[in-house]
């Protein structure tokens, strides 16, 4: 019997959706008997954290913009929602695929569970076991709701299998953002980004911070200024900042401090093929992000966590990644011992391999309904 063609509605809201939905559509483009639509909730939205994403990284248009915008938790789901069900009235898709944990994420998934549909989550089974991290609760639901969840690492697998999801449903595949990394390196190797910053090779260090824990605090963010004040003294440091940053950092009434930072360059959000050079050439980088915890492991670039916890314990356990918390104490002293005494920059997870979205596919097309 020759089934219908498969149907597939691809959700992306944010930039972490990017570097995961591009090599999906990209192996979904080859797949034969199968029709993908990509709706863009418009959760990040400007040139700098969306569509600059989409030219660099090649992925299509998207065929429906629901046009959300920035706003509070709850606003920002429910308009989410509100707006994507009547695309999935009118599509009927097979399956409706979200990817990471941001609010578009759940909204998209509660949307598809409650009309039926099947969703596949992609970047499931991470756990910071932290529920104060907003990121967190949207896992944790996706994952309850979801009938097809890709796994990046095994201990995403014990997760799940711990919260009593069914075996048949988990599948370990593998990273698409790294994916991504591993195709996007050549194009990165052409960018200037450090000749236009006048810094050398491994002789500066790369921060990024985005976290409420972090930015929200005058205490915590003012320790952190605290380290960097004197990370600076030995070496440069490169500040993309999160729009979330560079508002509390006004907000708090830190900016002048910051300013007052010898060799601290705060500069606006970078475009994907910029930061990956700056990242791969950096002599550490520190961070309060997940994606860059999983990039720098494949980097080989030492990379240390400003948070208590992470969801991606494999970048500890096998990459290069240490946690070391918020305290600027802490934050100087493990810049001190990464830079003496490198970590292991050898290893590289199971499945990391630049194959994980074609393994995504064949499931998806293995499992469709008839």
């Amino acid at each position: 019997m020759v089934r219908d063609m498969l149907k597939i509605v691809c959700v992306c809201g944010a930039r972490p959706n990017f570097m995961k939905i591009a090599p999906i559509m990209d192996a979904l483009g080859r797949a034969d008997g199968v029709r993908t639509l990509l709706v863009h909730t418009g959760q990040h939205y400007d040139e700098r954290m969306s569509r600059l994403f989409f030219g660099q990284l090649n992925i299509p248009e998207p065929d429906v913009n629901l046009e959300v915008g920035s706003c509070s938790h709850a606003v920002q789901t429910g308009q989410v929602m509100e707006r994507f069900e009547p695309v999935c009235l009118k599509e009927k898709p097979d399956w409706v695929l979200v990817v990471g944990d941001v609010n578009s994420t759940l909204a998209c998934a509660l949307v598809a569970s409650k009309l039926g549909i099947r969703i596949a989550h992609v970047e499931a089974g991470l756990r910071s076991f932290d529920r104060t991290m907003p990121e967190e609760i949207n896992r944790v639901l996706t994952d309850a709701i979801s009938d097809a969840l890709f796994v990046t690492e095994p201990s995403g697998v014990d997760n799940l299998k711990r919260e009593g999801v069914a075996d048949e449903k988990v599948h370990l595949v593998g990273n698409v953002m790294i994916d991504t990394l591993l195709r996007s390196r050549s194009r990165a190797e052409e960018s200037t980004i450090l000749e236009t910053l006048g810094i050398q090779p491994r002789r500066y260090a790369v921060l990024t911070l985005h976290r409420p824990s972090n930015v929200d605090n005058v205490e915590v963010f003012s320790s952190i200024l605290g380290a960097l004040e004197k990370i600076c003294q030995e070496m440069p440091v490169v500040f993309p900042m999160h729009p979330r940053s560079r508002k509390n950092l006004a907000a708090l009434g830190l900016e002048s401090r910051a300013e007052g930072i010898a060799r601290l360059r705060m500069v606006e959000p970078l475009g994907y093929l910029d930061f990956l050079k700056l990242t791969a050439n950096a002599a550490v980088v520190l961070t309060d992000s997940g994606g860059i915890q999983e990039e720098t492991t494949i980097l080989g670039v030492p990379c240390l966590t400003l948070r208590e916890n992470t969801e991606r314990p494999i970048t500890v356990s096998q990459g290069t990644n240490r946690l070391i918390g918020s305290d600027g104490e802490a934050i100087l002293a493990a810049f001190r011992e990464v830079c003496e005494h490198p970590p292991d920059l050898s290893r590289r997870p199971e499945l990391w391999d630049g194959n994980a979205a074609q393994r995504i596919v064949d499931v998806l097309v293995r499992t469709c309904p008839n």
